[in-house]
């Protein structure tokens, strides 16, 4: 059994070093035999040369690509190397390693990803609207998928090569709530672990907690859209045309008591949106039929 413990990193040259001595010291104590594969991610400090001199491949970008392009690569470069196991984890040392064997056990036991929760043990350092807005994805994720799902997040994971083989992004965002959405969907058994999360710098990803919200909800609703599409755009089509059907009937009772419809607009605005709400559920019909 191959595993690969893989880490993104840009400008990590201070921070490697000791994350992959502590991932080493851990797994020092079992059987496994596993390799390092660092997605250099266009760093313009030593990254590349700290990682080597640990004994890493490392896969380099020309240039700063982000974290979901560089994880697409990355899931290309395990899958070219032959991996079993893929063990996916962070070049900050916010993940404490001593999970990882746990990870890969529960891999070996028929779990296809495993998730390393960060709310599962009581974090204390995470921003309280960070903590808040990751606590309303998990929610959000765990309806969709009809999974418990307590962090949605977390970067600390491990994977079979049939999750990163069977799995299409589309977000160029990030990959942590669209894999655990469409491997539910797709029938990957998934299960959580709780882990030790410690305080390390502040994100790169993004600038604010307001940006990354409005990023991930979007991403949230187009793979909602794309693997339930009838449900989607009925929700949709439904609003509208429960809108012109009330107006519809207040326009009925109005005439019935008055005599009168109380204006031509609203008639044609009634029909107007229950015609939009048809339509849409009909899209939403046809798209499904695409979808299956």
């Amino acid at each position: 059994m191959k595993i690969i413990i893989s880490i993104p990193a840009y400008n990590e040259e201070k921070t490697l070093p000791r994350v992959l001595e502590e991932i080493k010291e851990v797994m020092s104590n079992t059987n496994y035999k596993y390799e390092f594969l660092i997605l250099n991610d266009g760093s313009k400090d030593r990254t590349k040369e700290v990682a080597e001199k640990d004994g890493a491949i490392v896969v380099s970008n020309r240039r700063n690509l982000g974290l979901a392009e560089t994880f697409k690569k990355e899931m290309q470069e395990c899958l070219k190397r032959k991996a079993d196991i893929i063990v996916h984890t962070d070049a900050d040392g916010q993940y404490h390693p001593q999970h990882i064997p746990e990870m890969i056990e529960k891999v070996k036991s028929g779990y296809e990803l495993v998730l390393g929760s960060r709310f599962k043990r009581n974090i204390k350092h995470m921003p309280f609207l960070k903590k808040i807005g990751n606590l309303a994805f998990a929610k959000v994720i765990s309806s969709l998928t009809k999974v418990k799902i307590t962090d949605s997040t977390t970067g600390y994971r491990a994977f079979t090569a049939e999750v990163a083989r069977d799995i299409n992004y589309i977000n160029t965002f990030t990959y942590t709530q669209e894999q655990i959405i469409k491997a539910a969907k797709q029938g990957f058994k998934i299960c959580e672990v709780p882990i030790v999360c410690r305080k390390t710098r502040e994100s790169r990803l993004f600038n604010n907690p307001f940006q990354y919200a409005i990023k991930a909800w979007i991403n949230i609703f187009r793979i909602y859209r794309d693997y339930q599409p009838l449900k989607f755009f009925g929700q949709i089509g439904g609003i509208f045309f429960l809108l012109g059907f009330l107006l519809g009937i207040y326009i009925t009772i109005t005439f019935i008591l008055t005599g009168v419809v109380g204006g031509i607009p609203r008639v044609i605005l009634s029909m107007l949106l229950m015609l939009t709400g048809i339509q849409i559920i009909l899209f939403g019909f046809f798209a499904d039929m695409l979808h299956k």
